[in-house]
């Protein structure tokens, strides 16, 4: 930091540690918003799913949501898209491989908030998995 009459200069954090945060920006763009987790938590859980199964599972999001989020994710090559060809079109989605190398981000994230919820709001919730060293359907 340069000394400036008296007064500390602080260098932008860009310079300093900008090639450091880039791929931390990067990944909370890709899991930014409300939805994106809770549809890879629900792939997870219950394997490949149609776009009515995860609108189920998924409480509260539109169609349209779910539709956007989707696509989101499969740019990102998080999940597969796949058309069925059966007597009226199936389309189903699941985890890739590349995927499921999200599980250890979203453990962490989870383990955090469990313990962040008992430190802030004393909260101590027994009945929450502390740690996702399971086997991928029980995320």
């Amino acid at each position: 930091m340069a000394e400036v009459k008296g007064k500390t200069n602080k260098t932008p954090v860009e310079e300093t540690v900008g090639s450091y945060m880039t791929p931390i920006r990067d990944t909370l763009e890709i899991f930014s918003g409300k939805w994106k987790i809770p549809i890879i938590t629900a792939l997870f859980f219950n394997g490949t799913c149609g776009f009515k199964d995860l609108e189920r599972v998924v409480v509260g999001i539109t169609p349209k949501m779910l539709s956007k989020e989707l696509k989101d994710l499969e740019m990102n090559l998080l999940i597969d898209r796949t058309v069925e060809d059966t007597r009226s079109v199936t389309i189903r989605y699941s985890i890739t491989e590349y995927g499921k190398t999200a599980k250890s981000v979203i453990s962490e994230l989870h383990s955090w908030g469990v313990k962040h919820r008992k430190k802030v709001f004393d909260i101590d919730d027994s009945t929450v998995m502390e740690s996702c060293d399971t086997d991928e359907k029980d995320l």
